[in-house]
């Protein structure tokens, strides 16, 4: 698909991230083909709104915006679209940031028509965060991969004991017309998933979904995000979205239908566990057991991460003594460009933990 230059905004949602919206705001400006970088402020308690404002080029395509009160990174991205102008956009998170020429690495990628393109990301430790990254020429043989609804969702479901690979991480631009037309907007319900919520609206809508190699997309993980430290009402809310697809979308075909009913039942678990460790926590062994009967279909999944986490505490040096690695969040075949670290740390604008966006 050929674009001219200045074609996307890219979206900021920032929550307590002064540490890091710096950099996420410069690299995002330093993109040829931004037209616009939105951040909104999801009424921080520190100073990020002047720590995005401070990352300025001096263009014009810079508009911070601030809530009233923290709403989410949903409505957050909602109001930066009511803001965007561009044909289409892409997320940013405020403690990630782009490597140069991103923006035409992706779109150069792919030159058949989609509604969301998205490249596979690159992911680095936290402790690693001051390390340059370096992506190599891409290979060119390797047609892009189509996303289609049921393989998406299963790729959503988490694998014990794996590292975390959900498509729902991924950061695809998209073609503002198809949500316009479809009346597609992110779900201000969810605080987490909100990525995998709108990708699935979009596909079940009959969205065109293109994944290509690693192009330039750097996310920090972190511990203390909200996908590492969601609530049990977090995880309600994504089984209720699921459910939700299932009773409004009946023609839906059987594949993803099954694939929404398995996260749906997966996520669930999820959550009956965490109820589980609080009512214990609360309340003591007994009653956790007695909540625990409320849910049957999830009592293998509960025994099995409680003797998970058993095994795990057992190995703490060991697991301490594993290197962290920077890794793609995907092992796909997508003729993926070569990844190098340099071996000196990165200067300039460098980012700490703090809480996530």
């Amino acid at each position: 698909m050929k674009m001219g230059a200045h074609s996307v905004d890219v979206i900021v949602a920032a929550w307590n991230a002064e540490r890091t919206i710096g950099r996420a705001v410069k690299s995002a400006l330093l993109q040829r083909r931004v037209a616009q970088v939105i951040v909104v402020d999801d009424a921080s308690s520190d100073a990020t709104e002047a720590a995005a404002r401070a990352a300025d080029d001096g263009s014009g395509r810079l508009t911070v915006l601030r809530l009233p009160q923290n709403s989410g990174p949903a409505r957050a991205r909602n109001v930066a679209l009511e803001r965007s102008r561009s044909p289409y956009f892409c997320i940013l998170d405020a403690d990630d940031y782009l490597l140069p020429d991103r923006m035409d690495r992706l779109l150069a990628a792919a030159d058949e028509p989609w509604d969301l393109l998205a490249d596979n990301i690159v992911i680095v430790p936290q402790l690693l965060d001051r390390l340059e990254i370096r992506l190599g020429p891409a290979e060119t043989h390797a047609p892009p991969t189509e996303l289609t609804l049921a393989p998406f969702v299963w790729a959503n479901i988490s694998r014990p004991g794996r590292p975390r690979a959900e498509m729902g991480f991924l950061k695809p631009i998209v073609r503002r017309a198809f949500l316009d037309q479809h009346r597609i907007r992110y779900d201000e319900s969810l605080r987490l998933a909100e990525d995998y919520a709108l990708c699935v609206e979009a596909l079940i809508a009959g969205a065109r979904y293109l994944l290509v190699g690693a192009c330039g997309y750097i996310a920090i993980a972190r511990n203390d995000s909200i996908s590492a430290l969601h609530s049990g009402d977090d995880l309600e809310k994504i089984a209720a979205f699921d459910a939700a697809c299932l009773a409004r979308q009946p023609e839906v075909p059987a594949d993803a239908r099954a694939a929404i009913a398995a996260h749906r039942r997966t996520t669930l678990r999820k959550y009956h566990h965490r109820v589980v460790l609080a009512c214990r926590r609360e309340h003591g062994l007994l009653a956790a057991l007695a909540t625990l009967a409320r849910f049957p279909a999830s009592v293998p999944h509960i025994l099995a991460e409680t003797l998970r986490a058993k095994l795990n505490s057992g190995l703490g040096p060991r697991r301490a003594s594993q290197p962290p690695r920077v890794r793609r969040l995907l092992d796909l075949p997508l003729g993926e460009p070569a990844l190098s670290i340099a071996s000196e740390p990165r200067t300039g604008d460098t980012a700490h933990a703090h809480p996530a966006a």
